[in-house]
């Protein structure tokens, strides 16, 4: 059975692995003060909350998710990070953590959550289960360079 709880200070070894692997399948790279300030974050913040799952007591999965404010709704969350140990995959464990997270959210008052992955992403058949696909819908970033001079 899964059991699901956020992380405290005795988790940080194991959460960097799975945070790790998580950069590795999504080939980004991180320094070390990358995850110190994140972890940081997850455990200081209070609308930044980091999650594990344990499956027979080891850490299999983390997310991470963030609550903020919304123009239209009473408020939303924002699933930033999700990842399974590759090993335990498709045994219910990331349905089960999606809704962990909206349990939570909606109990804080941010009945809106929502996420975003790769088009093409093994985690689609997932997510097109439990989510709500906005077709069409195309994600934008933007990142001001700095002004060198």
């Amino acid at each position: 059975m899964v059991k699901i709880s956020y992380l405290t200070e005795s988790d940080r070894e194991h959460w960097e692995v799975l945070a790790r692997g998580k950069d590795t399948y999504f080939e980004t790279e991180r320094g070390d003060d990358d995850y110190d300030r994140t972890w940081r974050r997850l455990l200081d913040d209070e609308r930044i909350r980091g999650i594990c799952a344990r499956l027979d007591g080891r850490m299999v999965a983390v997310a991470h998710y963030l609550f903020h404010a919304s123009i239209w709704y009473a408020g939303k969350c924002y699933l930033a990070d999700l990842f399974v140990d590759p090993e335990v995959r498709r045994q219910g464990i990331a349905t089960a953590v999606i809704e962990w997270v909206a349990r939570d959210a909606a109990e804080q008052g941010y009945p809106g959550l929502y996420w975003n992955t790769l088009e093409d992403a093994p985690a689609r058949a997932l997510y097109d289960k439990v989510g709500k696909f906005h077709k069409g819908l195309i994600h934008y970033g933007y990142r001001r360079e700095p002004v060198s001079g």
